[in-house]
């Protein structure tokens, strides 16, 4: 078995946000972390960094966070942008201040727009990122829509066969499964993940959505149990399942 790598303590607790290295330096010279139970008085202490972590490392008298690499699971409400650079509140600020200071940084694994809520996944794993988001994974993404007008019938079928254009683009969508339920509702299945796109193509055939929410990447359901504006590190079950085909 791979021993777990060593690192000091003073970069493990930077690199997680729990302040400068000065700062850590004068938690662990306060007696504020605790390893196994016993205070660690010298910041330069390496230590060894597993999953066990947050059950052996305590800052402050607290579980110390997930080291990476770290994926969240976010039930994400209205109103809010997935992105640094927009105005606005973001899926960001749901998360403690320290994880936002962390190194590697947390990022969406793609975005929902302010209207839509829903299933997201927050990581700080590049590779991780790019490999759900990459079209050759074909990870699907379901979505629960409301319209604004009565679906005209022929609306699957469009989606399904795929080549369906979208204004201003020069590409193809890819084939998408769409599931009424109502005169007025329904999912729909994407594999890309195009500006808007679930709102476009409804627009492309005549409709305007009037609400929109994601419930399902991969294989992965939204969590019944997470609220909205609730989040929690993501299994590697759960993980498991966003890179698989089909729901567990």
């Amino acid at each position: 078995m791979n021993k777990p790598p060593s690192v000091r303590l003073d970069r493990l607790l930077a690199n997680l946000g729990y302040g400068s290295r000065r700062e850590v330096q004068a938690l662990a010279a306060g007696g504020q972390v605790t390893l196994d139970g016993a205070p660690i008085a010298k910041a330069d202490t390496r230590i060894a960094v597993g999953p066990d972590l947050p059950q052996r490392l305590s800052v402050q008298g607290a579980p110390v966070d997930p080291p990476a690499p770290l994926t969240l699971v976010l039930n994400k409400p209205l109103d809010l942008v997935c992105s640094h650079k927009e105005p606005g509140r973001s899926v960001y600020d749901l998360l403690p201040a320290r994880w936002r200071r962390r190194e590697p940084a947390l990022s969406t694994i793609g975005r929902l727009d302010r209207d839509t809520s829903g299933l997201i996944l927050l990581t700080d794993d590049g590779a991780l990122l790019h490999k759900i988001i990459s079209p050759k994974s074909h990870v699907t993404k379901r979505y629960r829509f409301t319209l604004d007008r009565p679906l005209r019938g022929d609306e699957a079928s469009v989606f399904a066969a795929g080549g369906l254009m979208l204004e201003g683009e020069t590409k193809p969508l890819a084939p998408a499964i769409l599931e009424p339920d109502g005169l007025t509702s329904g999912w729909l299945t994407i594999t890309e993940g195009r500006y808007h796109q679930v709102r476009r193509m409804f627009a492309a055939v005549g409709n305007h959505v009037a609400a929109l929410h994601r419930d399902r990447m991969g294989g992965l359901d939204l969590p019944a149990d997470l609220a909205a504006g609730a989040y929690r590190p993501l299994t590697a079950a759960e993980l498991a399942q966003v890179l698989s085909a089909t729901p567990a």
